[in-house]
């Protein structure tokens, strides 16, 4: 195959995608970049929030903090809770979206007598940032057209990598100092080329995992093929987990203590933080994340289904019972961000995106600057032109 011949055509390709979607990656990496710290920022804006003074009576249960939410007012309907082993760690209680499908902001609550100490700062700025980043804030979010564009642009990423990859290779591909180092001694389109090239191929591997990670939240049909080609083939992952909605309580009170205590049994002191989600509508299934002490990432978590009106536990996924395929489906967003690598990795990733515009502000120069070379080599002949 004659890559002199195949170049052309793929330059062609790799500027009409890269004109075409520039803006929008832009977007989305400077949206990635913003929200790579965000559980850290988030907890240095709460610190005085999320803490408060252990005491020797019991904490509330589940159903009884709740209760005293409601009975205090001013709260839309509960969620979500989430709860510490450490005394000494606020509750933090989500609610449910409001009919123009806006969420409410959550609030941290002294666990010990459901006294609302405030609303986490910093949330809302980031749920805009997510929203911004993953749907480009158009309406229906995850279920509107926002979720496709950012899907497609996606994949453009991917054959801009490879584009780019295969439009670089020079003859000697083993000189690394050809491949890595940017000649900053050029000006104008020399400079241009070297930093779109160099630092492209520096953020290749990133952009590479970012994108392939990306696509689990945009495509249906790739969730479901990397599940397919990353789980075990047993009975317990084939058969589709009890949806949030469905089931009926049967006149029966749904009991959060009961589900709770069920968590506790199983689970002992083994776990640092909890995260209850409620059942929505007249369902009554409670869905348990845990995380223990000294986890490295979000993903390395416990999940157990549990009927609240039962108190039987349906289904479980224990982290550390799981293969390295289901892990990684576990991790998906901690991969996609860098955060499974610890913060060195979320710092990598951080500048990796935050460098996207660097790419559109070169790539429309490059392209404005080939223009400006065709139209001067066309000059001569135009001369040679009679009455011209």
């Amino acid at each position: 195959m004659n890559m002199r011949a195949i170049k052309p055509a793929l330059l062609q390709v790799h500027s009409i995608i890269g004109l075409a979607f520039s803006l929008v990656l832009a977007l989305m990496g400077i949206t990635g970049a913003t929200m790579s710290f965000e559980d850290e920022i988030e907890a240095y804006l709460n610190a005085g929030l999320m803490r408060v003074e252990a005491r020797p009576t019991p904490r509330l249960t589940p159903d009884e903090l709740i209760a005293r939410l409601r009975a205090a007012g001013g709260v839309g309907k509960v969620s979500a809770v989430t709860l510490s082993s450490n005394l000494a760690v606020a509750a933090r209680v989500r609610f449910v979206r409001s009919e123009d499908s806006s969420r409410p902001s959550s609030v941290y609550v002294d666990p010990y007598d459901a006294h609302v100490l405030g609303k986490p700062r910093g949330e809302d700025f980031f749920v805009t940032i997510r929203k911004l980043h993953r749907w480009l804030l158009l309406p229906g979010d995850g279920n509107g057209y926002g979720r496709t564009i950012t899907g497609i642009t996606t994949v453009c990423l991917v054959v801009l990598l490879i584009s780019g990859l295969v439009l670089r290779w020079p003859p000697r591909a083993g000189s690394v100092k050809m491949w890595l180092k940017p000649n900053l001694m050029l000006r104008g389109r020399g400079l241009h080329r070297s930093l779109h090239a160099v630092v492209g191929t520096w953020v290749l591997p990133i952009y590479l995992v970012i994108a392939s990670t990306g696509l689990w939240y945009s495509f249906e049909w790739y969730r479901n093929g990397a599940t397919w080609l990353l789980s075990r083939p047993t009975a317990a992952m084939t058969q589709p987990k009890p949806p949030r909605g469905t089931g009926t309580a049967d006149g029966r009170a749904i009991a959060l203590d009961r589900a709770w205590s069920t968590f506790l049994h199983e689970q002992g002191s083994r776990f640092a933080t909890a995260q209850l989600t409620l059942p929505a509508g007249a369902g009554t299934i409670v869905r348990i994340r845990s995380w223990v002490q000294g986890v490295s990432h979000e993903g390395a978590r416990d999940e157990f289904r549990v009927d609240a009106v039962t108190g039987q536990i349906l289904s479980s996924e224990i982290y550390a019972d799981k293969t390295i395929g289901e892990r990684i489906l576990s991790s998906v967003l901690d991969i996609h961000r860098g955060s499974i690598l610890g913060w060195p990795g979320k710092l990598l990733f951080m500048l990796a995106a935050g460098l996207m515009p660097l790419f559109m502000i070169t790539g429309i120069l490059l392209y404005l600057s080939r223009r400006k070379l065709k139209r001067v080599s066309r000059q001569p002949l135009r001369s040679l032109v009679p009455g011209e």
